[in-house]
């Protein structure tokens, strides 16, 4: 990387993309539940299905750093263990493993073929495997097929040999299968076309001609070569094989899945072909033909059948009859192939079928979604069609079969997973006057999109709400004796008084459990075997099991004003600045320690840690004073209360509790001081466990009220609750093991404590004002809340109000028919009976039709009502392209919605028949829109932007500006500025910055006395631009579709000279370099993210946070650039980035620099999603890393820790 850059940023991941584009399905832990792995762009997920339950969890997530093309699992005969092969962007085949007991990947093999990057000629982009394990096929979309076989040696490991060759030039691969043929030799089945005669014809002949055939590739064990065994052609719209149970169970073969017809081939028995039932309705069109987009085969004992689906989610289950013998027994012989209708679910890229009985969908667009069986389909009254019915030479003609489709009957969802793909623009706003803002997107396609709202918290599962009789102070709950499993008493204090209530079926008040009522209460704690203690301002009271009392009364004149206790020991702080140290003696009772040790100051709280394992007391005592610091006191018999360390803090302690957590530096388990201030930071330090020593210390602002902190217990693993104007829980990351701090989707809360009960094993319960709350945290693995709101039609652009917080989103659906020609077809009078049943779009889609757009507008309230308000339905085939909110100057800056809309449009190549520019004025505080008038353009505007006071619109080439008129609007000023196509536009100042298509972005002035446009530079690189923002004055950031974000800055001399009073001439005058603008952009820095960027902007996303870039991708990724200030910390990341690059290489073989270089070479970045992988190394790898970098391995992770924590989540 050249380091001369004077920029750097630091890449984050906030969100990773969640579209699926491959799943498979295994026992990849070696039990007996299967998983599911998942890719998503880069990313390699392992899910855990839950059959009981009927959920999805995720158990790890890994960056491969490589483009993931396809997947296969695979077991070696007499294995219970299934291992996963990658085909990725690297040029080699990977085959790795799950590990459970450490919950990482395990990469076994790496083999290189052949170049990197996603070539036409190397392999990578099909992958097959012979179902017993015994070879796999790696292909690419021509001529190159390699086959490897996989054994196993001596020591029972994974062997694989070196590739066999099965190449043939000048023919494309269209799908790949490997055939199920029991133990003979593997046979591999291929869709292929032959293109040498297309090549050589000019006339076009011979591509009228040519034929796709089916190929058997035969992999000869005892020769150990590949040979090409049976070809025969299929039916040339073929694009789909799957295999077809072989040996014992079924027929072998394959099913060749083609457009509207399924047939079955095999090289010795003859085809069989189903047409695909079409649908039928009053709004669908009866010759539109489908085709096979996925499909999956199950077994089951003695049968299989297919589920295939169609490219309107309809799913088809395909049966195979066979010949019988005389006892009734299969011979292997197919007799018919059978389809009938089976259900509808969302449109996938893959489908899995479990043995437990459920069916997981990875959507193409939206959420993806687990169902459950609950019949296969066998005793409905759909129709049947068979082979018998339908000819087997794919040229004859045959009547075309339908069905009516209908609501789910033969499965049902049980879990829908949020997925934010395809993610098409996105705001980050603060609407709910929280310390943080939210981001708001919409996301999906067709009537699945959705407009949703992302909030960084954790989900919090409420259980109890009740109000109490007063405004309580503090709450605990305790148990009666050590051995309780479940807690006995909730305690509540109020300001005179204490009430207790029992926990059993019900919640109720008990007087006779020997704690004083009539004060308030400091602590309460069960001691030793069975007894209990309460901490009152006026001394301690403790209750043995047979309810006899003891009390140890405070000094005269003074009160205790903080205790805390543990199961064998009790500390309380007196209003003198005394601390008095109680132990539990061997007979039970509470022993006094002779001496008081004197604290310079008010002590303000207190902290003993819990008893260690294995040990009589905790070692040390934290105490903190209102003189801003923290004292660490020594309990060791030889020296107790003697004075071990102490911390300076910026403002007085609040609240401490020492607990030893998860950690991952260490890799085990480590003592921690929590620290909460007045001042409403939080701090975490390092407690040594033999000196007493702080360290690391680790701060966060949580808001301005004084921090409470509380111990609690999260999924097995103390957890912190940390209560100031929200509150927040600190846990550690069930992978990674690193500290979070999340705040709770929840109301803010006073007071909180550890809850356990029958109904509820692990929760907490909370004081908020007047009312007892009890809640629960289930899920830890996501800290990014969704709220979904349901759009229309896909959503292409939205715009926020400038005052209130609403959106107003754009939709457009291409070839769908629109509300108006629905309507008109469903009032025919001709209708038959059933056919004029209107099925939710969101389940069956809306009825296609070539040409037709359908398109609306809506008014969205993601706060108050959170739903659509209004929806405004755009008529006569046009389709909503760019939207802007604009106030004109000539109206006294009155705020109108701008919509730009198209009349006929065809996507490719470009055309369309006029444009609009529609104008909306806002009614009821933008609830309502009114429509004012509409002006036509020459072709669509594709960019609208709000600029001076007028409306900036650019249309194809040309930038225009526009004034309102009474009837349209009026042209101000035009100029040509871009070569192709005016893609989106940003302004500040006179500066307006233009980008195209295709040729990246223009910056032009705007020159007020002579009213003119003018260009003045421009860039060297044809980016194709999606977005854009502008960092400063000078500099712009953008990203283009093939997956790269850069920063441009112009020349200071030429921004100079461009803002120069006076009327441009200079400018016009000056010289043109290269047909372009006279001066050019310099590249600042640039990334590959490996996910196409729908929206840029700049802003903040936490309280206080710097300014950074927020990215999204269209694969539903977040993602965020954070400016480094200091040289020495790009120096530090820079280094750290290289060592990982060599003792973390990426998973699938893929070199991390070259990748983040595909298109331009990496410049000014550093990959934090890397760095942030130092904390999953082995222990001797991140001491070696830290010993190069010449810093401890706990500063190294903070440094990494700050970089996200200080900016983002």
């Amino acid at each position: 990387m050249a380091t001369t850059s004077s920029m750097f940023m630091y890449s984050l991941t906030i969100q990773p993309p969640t579209s699926i584009t491959q799943a498979i399905l295994g026992q990849f832990a070696g039990t007996k539940e299967q998983q599911i792995v998942t890719a998503s762009g880069s990313r390699l997920t392992i899910h855990r299905p839950d059959p009981t339950q009927g959920k999805i969890s995720t158990i790890l997530s890994q960056d491969v750093f490589g483009i993931i093309r396809t997947l296969a699992a695979f077991r070696l005969a007499g294995s219970n263990k299934d291992f996963i092969i990658i085909g990725s962007d690297s040029g080699r085949i990977t085959i790795i493993e799950y590990v459970p007991a450490q919950n990482r990947f395990n990469r076994l093999h790496l083999e290189t073929f052949g170049k990197s990057g996603i070539r036409r000629v190397i392999p990578g982009q099909y992958l097959a495997v012979d179902p017993k394990g015994r070879a796999c096929l790696i292909a690419s979309v021509e001529k190159n097929k390699l086959v490897y076989v996989l054994n196993r040696n001596a020591q029972a490991e994974l062997t694989i040999s070196s590739p066999l060759e099965a190449h043939k030039p000048q023919t494309l691969v269209f799908a790949l299968v490997g055939l199920d043929v029991g133990y003979e030799n593997p046979i591999f089945a291929v869709l292929e076309v032959d293109y040498t005669e297309c090549d050589q014809d000019p006339t076009g002949q011979a591509f009228e001609e040519v034929e796709k055939s089916l190929v058997y590739y035969e992999l000869d064990l005892g020769l150990n070569h590949v040979v090409r065994k049976w070809s025969d052609p299929v039916d040339r719209t073929a694009s789909m094989l799957l295999q077809v149970p072989g040996g014992s169970d079924g027929p072998s073969g394959v099913l060749v899945c083609g457009l509207d017809n399924v047939t079955y081939r095999h090289s010795n028995q003859d085809a069989f072909r189903v047409a695909i039932p079409r649908r039928r309705g009053v709004t669908e069109n009866p010759e539109r033909k489908r085709s096979i987009t996925a499909g999956v085969m199950h077994r089951m004992r003695g049968a299989f059948f297919f589920l295939l689906q169609s490219e309107d989610g309809d799913l088809f289950k395909v049966t195979i009859d066979m010949v019988e013998d005389d006892n009734g027994q299969p011979t292997g012989e197919v007799k018919k192939l059978k389809i009938k209708y089976f259900d509808t679910v969302p449109i996938a890229s893959t489908l899995c079928i479990l043995k437990s009985g459920f069916l997981f969908v990875a959507s193409e667009t939206g959420n993806h979604h687990f169902y459950q069986f609950e019949k296969l389909g066998d005793d409905d009254n759909e129709v049947e069609y068979d082979s018998d019915s339908f000819p087997a030479d794919p040229t004859e003609p045959y009547t075309p079969v339908y069905f009516h489709p209908r609501a789910s009957e033969n499965v049902n969802l049980v879990e829908s997973i949020d997925s934010m793909n395809p993610q098409l623009d996105c705001k980050v706003a603060n609407l709910t006057d929280e310390d943080a803002p939210q981001i708001y997107s919409i996301c999906g396609s067709g009537a699945r999109s959705s407009f949703r709202m992302l909030k960084h918290g954790l989900e919090v599962n409420d259980i109890v709400d009740s109000e109490l009789p007063s405004v309580p102070a503090a709450v605990w709950t305790t148990k009666i004796t050590r051995t309780d499993e479940f807690d006995a008493y909730i305690v509540l204090s109020f300001d005179n008084g204490t009430l207790v209530l029992s926990i059993g079926e019900t919640v109720e008040e008990v007087t006779d459990t020997g704690f004083l009522s009539s004060a308030s209460t400091l602590a309460v704690q069960q001691l030793g075997e069975d007894a209990l203690i309460q901490v009152h301002p006026k001394g301690i009271r403790h209750i043995r099991a047979d309810r006899r009392v003891n009390e140890w009364p405070v000094p005269q004149h003074r009160s205790i004003v903080a205790a805390t206790t543990n199961e064998r020991q009790v500390a309380v702080a007196l209003s003198s600045g005394e601390i008095v140290y109680f132990e539990m003696d061997s007979d039970g009772s509470l022993a006094e320690y002779d001496e008081k040790r004197e604290m310079s100051g008010t002590v303000t709280c207190l902290s003993l840690g819990e008893v260690p394992e294995g040990r009589v007391r905790s070692q040390f005592l934290a105490v903190g004073c209102d003189d801003s610091t923290v004292r660490i006191l020594s309990l060791d018999p030889d020296s107790t209360l003697e004075n071990k360390s102490v911390q300076a803090l910026t403002s007085a302690p609040s609240a401490l509790s020492i607990m030893a957590m998860p950690d991952s530096t260490s890799g085990g388990s480590t003592l921690y001081l929590h620290i909460g201030l007045y001042s409403g930071v939080y701090l975490r330090t390092v407690l040594d466990e033999i000196t007493g020593e702080l360290s690391d210390t680790r701060t966060r602002f949580l808001g301005p009220k004084p921090a409470k902190l509380f111990r609690v217990s999260v999924k097995g693993e103390p957890a912190v609750l940390a209560l100031s104007s929200r509150s927040w829980l600190g846990y550690s990351d069930p992978q990674t093991k690193n500290f979070m701090l999340t705040p709770l989707s929840y109301v803010p809360l006073e007071w909180g404590s550890n809850f356990s009960s029958e109904q509820c094993t692990e929760g907490m319960v909370g004081i908020q004002g007047q009312n007892l709350r009890i809640f629960s945290i289930e899920k830890l693995g996501s800290n990014l809340l969704q709220e979904s709101i349901p759009l229309t039609y896909t959503p292409r652009k939205f715009v926020r109000h400038p005052e209130y917080p609403l959106f107003y989103t754009i939709e457009s659906e291409n070839n769908t028919l629109s509300i108006a020609t629905k309507e008109k077809l469903l009032n025919d009078q001709s209708v038959v009976n059933g056919d004029g049943t209107m099925l939710p779009p969101e389940e069956f889609g809306y009825p296609r039709a070539q040409g037709h757009w359908a398109s609306c507008i809506h008014v969205v309230d993601p706060i108050t009502a959170k739903s659509t308000l209004q929806r405004i339905d755009l008529a006569d085939n046009e389709a909503a392209t760019t939207i802007a909110a604009v106030s004109f100057a000539s109206q006294s800056d009155e705020t109108f919605l701008v919509v730009a809309t198209g009349k006929d449009v065809t996507v490719s190549p470009r055309s369309s028949s006029a444009g609009f520019i529609y104008i909306y004025r806002f009614l009821e505080d933008g609830k309502e829109l009114e429509f004012i008038h509409k002006t036509k353009t020459e072709q669509p505007p594709s960019a609208l932007l709000a600029f001076q006071g007028r409306l900036l619109a650019g249309i194809g080439t040309e930038l225009r500006i526009y004034d309102l008129g009474l009837k349209q609007l009026l042209r101000k000023c035009q100029a040509q500025v871009v070569p192709n196509l005016i893609t989106g536009l940003q302004t500040q100042g006179s500066r307006i910055i233009v980008s195209d298509v295709q040729e990246s972005v223009v910056y032009v002035v705007y020159k007020q006395q002579e009213n003119r446009l003018i260009p003045f530079v421009d860039d060297v690189v044809a980016r194709w631009t999606t977005c854009t923002t502008m960092v400063d004055y000078e500099t712009v950031a953008g990203g283009d579709k093939f997956g790269n974000l850069w920063l441009l800055r112009c020349p200071q001399k030429a921004s100079e000279e461009a803002d120069e009073d006076g009327s441009g001439a200079h400018l016009v005058h000056e010289r043109q370099y290269l047909q372009g603008a006279p001066n050019r952009l310099a590249l600042m820095c640039h990334f590959y993210p490996q996910d196409i960027p729908t929206s840029l902007q700049k802003t903040q996303l936490v309280a206080g946070g710097r300014d950074v870039l927020v990215w999204t991708g269209l694969q539903g990724t977040l993602g965020i650039l954070v400016p480094f200030v200091s040289r020495e910390d790009v120096d530090f990341f820079q280094t750290l980035e290289q060592h990982l690059r060599g003792e973390d290489a990426p998973l699938a073989g893929r070199d991390h620099l070259i990748y983040r270089s595909y298109y331009v070479p990496v410049k000014g970045m550093i990959d934090g999603d890397l760095c942030e992988r130092y904390s999953l190394l082995a222990n001797d790898k991140k001491q070696m890393i830290a010993g190069e970098l010449d810093r401890s391995v706990r500063e190294i992770e903070r440094k990494i820790s700050d970089m996200r924590t200080r900016v983002a989540y």
